[in-house]
């Protein structure tokens, strides 16, 4: 819902525009499926209208699905409130997503080049938690973790040591967090218009971005994380796929709604192109 502000506690305010689409996880694996990726839902998803629009819009991406819909509930939805400067804000609701079975994970089979997306929704819900803790630690691939808005409130020491990179916004990043990173690992800090910052073994290396005017910004981080993957799933360096990970956020924020990553050709056209100097350093 695009609103001129979000209303205060009893108000309320007119939306100027209100869309029905997939969201949450499906920006992340659509964004690293148009640049690319052979990606393979393995979630949970439930029955009902939102369940069907779902996998519709898994099936116009490419992406395969691993499990057939659950019979327990529908799948759930989030309200996201957007701002006229383009900052969102959401409102989340947990349904048939919550629910995931490890005989169901573990009959995948993860081989030492694939990459595996772990949302930190997933972290709030003791059952997933339960089934995460069982299945991360035997698996022979690497584990991209999004803690998300929710980072505060995870508790993520219980799955950190599985992790090969965590990507958060700087908001999102703590050191609580960041310290229970194995050594090997990689914290990529996002930071907006100014790119990200690729934290291991206690060495920072910023990676510019480019800066914009946002009309939503609403599945930004998540464009960011699919295209890395992609790009990692490649054979590209962390630098490079940083780089080109910026570049499609910058380019989503461009579009209104959630799923709006950019392929890989654009991303290349974009970084292709000539741009001015930026006074603050990078790029524009």
């Amino acid at each position: 819902m695009r609103v001129p502000e979000v209303p205060a506690s009893g108000q309320d305010v007119l939306a100027s525009a209100t869309d029905l689409l997939p969201g949450g996880g499906f920006n992340v694996m659509a964004a690293a499926a148009r640049s690319g990726a052979a990606v393979l839902y393995a979630g949970a998803h439930g029955t009902g209208p939102f369940g069907d629009r779902v996998r519709e819009a898994l099936a116009r991406e490419g992406i395969a699905v691993a499990r057939p819909p659950g019979d327990e509930s529908a799948t759930g939805m989030c309200v996201a409130l957007v701002e006229e400067d383009g900052e969102r804000t959401f409102i989340t609701g947990t349904g048939a997503e919550g629910r995931l079975d490890l005989d169901a994970l573990t009959a995948i089979e993860v081989t030492e080049t694939d990459l595996v997306y772990v949302t930190g929704y997933s972290l709030l819900n003791p059952g997933n938690r339960a089934v995460l803790k069982a299945w991360l630690p035997d698996l022979p691939g690497r584990v991209l973790l999004d803690p998300g808005p929710l980072a505060a409130h995870l508790p993520l020491t219980d799955v950190l040591e599985d992790v090969s990179f965590l990507s958060c916004s700087a908001s999102e990043a703590q050191d609580s967090f960041l310290d229970h990173l194995p050594p090997q690992a990689t914290a990529i800090i996002r930071t907006g218009p100014s790119g990200c910052t690729l934290v291991r073994g206690g060495e920072r290396t910023p990676v510019p971005g480019f800066p914009v005017t946002p009309v939503d910004t609403n599945g930004a981080g998540d464009t960011h994380c699919g295209v890395l993957a992609a790009e990692l799933l490649r054979g590209s360096d962390l630098e490079t796929a940083a780089r080109r990970a910026n570049a499609a956020a910058a380019l989503s924020v461009l579009r209104p709604g959630p799923a709006t990553a950019p392929t890989r050709e654009e991303i290349s056209g974009f970084l292709a192109a000539p741009r001015p100097a930026d006074p603050r350093g990078g790029g524009l």
